[in-house]
């Protein structure tokens, strides 16, 4: 865990959900392979020749962007797949129960922060997938709102998805009241800093399980 900033006064939580609220690398892979082996069947070639079409463009855009990570949404716009399409294979590919089951530790330590704080997903995922994936590991309940892949058709790190979900937590609260909690900082954590909020990066959900050590 790396723990960039906790606001002084801190209201709410905006947390990314794939590889954040759960911990499975078999289902990490699959929600980007599912997609790209429709590209290639919607493309006619090879799912080794859409994986590496992927691969490529991402090597490409980090060492235009110092580094930076492009999301699957973004890199399928660029082959010419619009966010809309890519939103409706997430839809009909993307079954979370399929890998995914109930954490009962997360289940607890989200319980206490409810206590606490408002908490809000910020996803590059559309709104069904997710609310399924936050299903799945039981904590469904903790999060009446999900900002989704379908809710600007922005995927993050855009602007779009943190103003939406600080507009959706309520009168007053505005972005130096939120920590962002995420895996990865280029789309979960960077760019939650630049509009004041508080950030903090972790590894996976055993990390989510220390959060209450660092804000209560």
């Amino acid at each position: 865990m790396k723990i960039y900033k906790i606001p002084s006064d801190l209201k709410a939580f905006i947390f990314d959900i794939d590889s954040t609220l759960y911990t499975n690398s078999v289902y990490a892979f699959e929600q980007v392979d599912c997609q790209v082996r429709q590209f290639a069947k919607e493309r006619g070639i090879t799912a080794d020749e859409a994986r590496r079409m992927v691969a490529d463009y991402r090597k490409k855009f980090a060492a235009e962007h110092n580094g930076s990570k492009v999301s699957l949404g973004n890199t399928l716009l660029a082959f010419g797949v619009p966010i809309e399409q890519s939103v409706q294979w997430r839809r009909e590919l993307l079954e979370p129960s399929d890998f995914l089951g109930r954490d009962e530790k997360l289940i607890e330590t989200l319980k206490i922060l409810q206590s606490k704080y408002k908490l809000i997903c910020v996803t590059n995922n559309p709104v069904l997938p997710a609310r399924k994936t936050l299903e799945a590991i039981g904590v469904s309940e903790f999060f009446p709102e999900i900002v989704g892949l379908d809710t600007c058709f922005k995927s993050k790190p855009a602007v779009e998805p943190f103003q939406t979900a600080v507009e959706r937590l309520g009168d007053g609260i505005r972005a130096e009241n939120c920590l962002a909690v995420g895996d990865r900082y280029d789309m979960d954590i960077a760019l939650p800093i630049e509009m004041g909020m508080g950030g903090i990066l972790i590894s996976g959900v055993e990390e989510v399980y220390q959060i209450l050590k660092s804000v209560l």
